[in-house]
């Protein structure tokens, strides 16, 4: 009985002492600069390929898509 609260204790205490080993989440902060991951804009994929216009343009005409007031006309 002895044994097996000795061995809940010690594998407790190991448990709680592993909590104390969290590092950091941000290793330098520099004033003003964004840290994350840096985001490539929606034109550069597939269907545009980096014409911004065309992009442009459809997202344009899915607006449009979505106006009530032109679908009911």
């Amino acid at each position: 009985m002895i044994r097996i609260s000795l061995a809940v204790a010690a594998v407790s205490a190991v448990a709680l002492l592993g909590a104390c080993g969290e590092r950091p989440q941000v290793l330098e902060y520099k004033q003003g600069t964004y840290q994350g991951k840096p985001d490539t804009p929606a034109y550069k994929n597939a269907p545009w390929d980096g014409d911004k216009t065309a992009w442009e343009k459809t997202l344009a005409q899915r607006n449009q898509n979505q106006n009530e007031y032109k679908r009911t006309r």
